[in-house]
């Protein structure tokens, strides 16, 4: 199995006639794209390597020119595509601090081992982020709020998450 990668953007539309394209970020960061060297486009089933030459922001979208697309003819076609890079160019992130791709296919156990499901989704509320747990034997979902009060250990390698669970939220 190769090298994982991860969606950074969507290319929209087009921008100009000498081959821009429009790119609504998908990235907590967008400011990632200033440094972007090299992109992949996922496009109609397959993966290309893109050289990035310039990168502008306009209003909620990245504006970006690749080396290997030199008009508007060739750019139309990256409509639609994915802009991703592979998992190890992923902006680090502050230990206790997750990707939420990272977060969802976790098991979720409690202190004592009771198993409580599988992370569907993660929400973004205002406050904190709250994790829709999904059980096995089907029906409503538990929402955990994603607090260290709550969430005690993640743990990547092993796919499980342990939680203290507050009162009342069964």
């Amino acid at each position: 199995m190769g090298e994982k990668f991860i969606t950074i953007g969507e290319i929209v539309n087009t921008h100009g006639c000498r081959g821009a394209v429009r790119v609504v970020p998908l990235t907590d960061f967008p400011e990632r794209f200033r440094d972007l060297q090299a992109a992949y486009v996922a496009c109609g089933g397959q993966r290309l390597r893109l050289h990035v030459e310039t990168v502008a922001y306009h209003k909620r979208f990245v504006i970006l020119t690749f080396r290997e697309i030199p008009d508007m003819t060739a750019a139309e076609k990256l409509k639609g595509a994915l802009l991703q890079v592979p998992r190890s160019e992923l902006v680090p992130l502050p230990d206790g601090h997750y990707y939420i791709f990272d977060i969802v296919g976790l098991t979720v156990y409690t202190r004592e081992g009771e198993r409580l499901g599988v992370v569907q989704d993660v929400l973004r509320t205002g406050a904190n982020d709250v994790y829709v747990v999904q059980a096995e034997s089907g029906g409503a979902p538990l929402l955990i709020p994603a607090l260290k009060a709550v969430v005690r250990e993640i743990d990547l390698e092993g796919g499980r998450m342990t939680v203290v669970l507050p009162e009342g939220l069964r």
